[in-house]
């Protein structure tokens, strides 16, 4: 007769684990940017983060069983559009054109080659890229900025001449028009094809090359507010007729522009109160909805090149759509409105690609990380290509998210994921309740998702409860719960967080006494709002948060400078709101410790915002630690600082909650 060891008895927050930082640093490859190329369309083409090389983007193929690196260092694959990016490359065939961060030249590359640069350095930049092969030229979004820091640069929408076989002339640079250092048809040559508004993305040109759609948007409007859809057939010139307006508005939201392949434009819009999707019939003159549905079809245009669905044939649309905050797979039948769900184990679905015969997606969920999947149409099952996590800790280990719904201010109703404490070697003191610490996801026009995270798993096998909040204003609940935030940014999101935090003391899930709450830029504000405004929570950290919003209001760039305008209060009652709102003016209210995180060339959240509050803190004599970060931005991506924050945050934990270090 045999029995299992007896579990190590430790108090909560502080169990031994076998999920360390370096761990989660070195498990942690962040995948992006699915596309689908070769000669016959079935290599599939991906990004991966490389933390151990100071974040580059490096781009990866799966080409027949095997998968290779095409951009070896010092090549970083991302593009700088917006900040944000995205949208940094794109598949030709063999031929893959991409921008390189640190020059934002664009290459061009095949498989065993070397990249070979197509524009010269510059001040401007490039995402979103199309090809347009009647012309034999790129189509990208181009973002030009200037020597003056205090000018906003100017976005159009431009063809980069891929010039004639085996063109080797100079590139060529211009702000309109054909540039004059090099003729039009010269690789490399810039020429503007659509200009005036503030903002652009999605350039698409139709399978027969006739048309290209595209989507504008203008201050001080977000793309998920309300954008413009476009459409213009080519002049024999390759300039563009009059355009089209297709659909949208200020107040709806228009993404993902496709062509299906017996060219009729495809769209998602919020004007039902819905991401859904729609088709502009042949006469180019109405929409008609395909499958109307309380769902989304689309997520918040953040970066370029996101994608939720693609085209099987002419008649059957493969798509994902996310609801209740849980990403689902369907076969969509336009004709009869039909919807067929597609078994997988999937519950974010993050990006999709449909090639011939199979379809590609970049997924994850409750115990399964980010990964890229294939599913064959004509087999059961799904093939694994790659993980994010290439050593998956125990399964036994890991804390299983439950997706719960709870009464919050007003009388609306929150969302949220609850990981429970687990670690199959150790348990708490009978009678014992569990730290919990509550998260306020960035954005702050976003969503949090039950994918596997190792950086939660740090915090649950360690005898630490997480809830993981999508509070008002989150995505993935339709635009009434979107618009939550509107002018209420630094209070519903702080509401729901408070109202989850207390909703677990009183389901016996948590130790009302060790409440913390920590969060990222947008949910860096939850975060100090809720330390300032509430006394649930006893104590915090900061990730590059904001604390000052009229200096957020002042530093911000392009894309996000009239953002507080949605999130706060109109120009005119702007500077009362700020200053109301802004926890920097209310130090006196603040009685917790905190820790903050800052990375020192942060263009989103400058440094200067984690700082003022650091100091105001020091002033009182409250416990606070501050830890600066060279070489990173908005978000951390070095290996060894992903490992320095987690352990450093951990340790504040534990040496305010008097825990033993474990």
């Amino acid at each position: 007769m045999t029995s299992s060891a007896p579990a190590t008895i430790a108090a909560y927050g502080a169990w031994p684990s076998t999920i360390s930082a370096e761990r989660v640093a070195a498990g942690a490859t962040p995948m992006s940017s699915l596309l689908l190329g070769g000669t016959d369309g079935s290599d599939i083409f991906w990004l991966a983060g490389r933390a151990a090389e100071a974040g580059r983007n490096t781009l990866l193929r799966h080409h027949g069983v095997t998968t290779g690196e095409l951009t070896a260092a010092p090549f970083n694959v991302r593009s700088r559009v917006h900040e944000y990016g995205g949208g940094a490359y794109v598949v030709d065939g063999e031929t893959v054109y991409f921008t390189h961060f640190k020059d934002n030249v664009v290459y061009s590359l095949v498989p065993d080659g070397a990249a070979l640069p197509i524009t010269q350095p510059g001040k401007q930049r490039f995402a979103d890229f199309a090809v347009d092969r009647a012309r034999n030229r790129l189509i990208a979004v181009r973002e030009l900025h200037s020597d003056d820091k205090h000018a906003q640069p100017g976005n159009t929408i431009c063809a980069i001449s891929l010039g004639a076989a085996g063109n080797t002339a100079a590139a060529g640079v211009t702000t309109a028009g054909s540039s004059a250092a090099a003729g039009p048809g010269a690789e490399g040559a810039e020429t503007v094809l659509v200009q005036g508004a503030d903002f652009y993305s999605s350039p698409r040109v139709s399978p027969d090359g006739r048309s290209l759609a595209w989507l504008s948007w203008d201050h001080p409007r977000m793309p998920w507010q309300g954008t413009t859809l476009w459409l213009a057939d080519f002049n024999d010139d390759g300039t563009l007729s009059t355009p089209q307006r297709i659909a949208g508005s200020e107040e709806e939201s228009i993404c993902q522009p496709e062509w299906s392949p017996d060219n009729l434009l495809h769209f998602v819009s919020d004007r039902s109160g819905w991401w859904n999707l729609y088709r502009l019939c042949r006469d180019r003159q109405r929409s008609e909805g395909l499958c109307p549905m309380e769902a989304e079809f689309a997520s918040p245009h953040w970066t370029f090149g996101n994608s939720m669905y693609g085209f099987r044939s002419a008649s059957e649309i493969i798509c994902t759509y996310i609801d209740k905050g849980v990403s689902r797979l369907a076969r969509l039948l336009p004709g009869s409105g039909k919807l067929e769900a597609i078994a997988n184990p999937y519950e974010e679905i993050r990006e999709l690609r449909v090639g011939k015969g199979y379809i590609a997606m970049l997924a994850g969920g409750p115990g399964i990380p980010m990964e890229l999947a294939r599913i064959d149409f004509t087999e059961e099952g799904v093939e694994i290509l790659a993980q994010s996590i290439e050593e998956l800790p125990d399964q036994a280990d890991l804390s299983i998210p439950s997706s719960i719904s709870y009464s919050s201010a007003n009388g609306r109703t929150a969302h949220a994921f609850y990981y429970p404490p687990r670690n199959k070697d150790v348990q708490a003191p009978e009678g014992s309740k569990p730290p919990v610490i509550v998260i306020g996801h960035g954005g702050p026009t976003g969503m949090t998702v039950n994918t596997l995270n190792l950086k939660i798993q740090y915090w649950t096998s360690r005898g630490f409860g997480v809830l993981d909040v999508n509070y008002g204003g989150s995505t993935g609940f339709g635009r009434a719960y979107r618009d939550l935030l509107k002018g209420q940014w630094g209070i519903v999101d702080v509401e729901d967080c408070v109202a989850g935090a207390r909703a677990l003391v009183e389901r016996g899930l948590a130790d009302g006494d060790r409440l913390i709450i920590r969060g990222g830029s947008a949910g860096g504000l939850t975060t100090l709002c809720a330390l300032t405004f509430h006394d649930v929570f006893k104590a915090g950290a900061s990730y590059y948060g904001v604390s000052d919003l009229k200096g957020l209001d002042q530093d911000s760039h392009k894309f996000e400078s009239h953002y507080n305008e949605y999130l706060i209060a109109p120009k005119a009652q702007a500077d009362a709101v700020y200053a109301q709102r802004s926890p920097i003016n209310h130090t006196d209210k603040l009685s917790r410790p905190m820790i903050f995180f800052q990375g020192l060339d942060d263009k989103v959240v400058p440094p200067q915002q984690s700082q003022m509050m650091v100091d105001a803190l020091k002033k009182r004599g409250i416990p606070v630690e501050y830890v600066e970060l060279e070489g990173e931005g908005h978000g951390f991506r070095k290996a060894e600082n992903i490992i320095r924050t987690l352990e450093a945050e951990l340790h504040f934990y534990q040496n305010i909650f008097k825990l033993n270090h474990a």
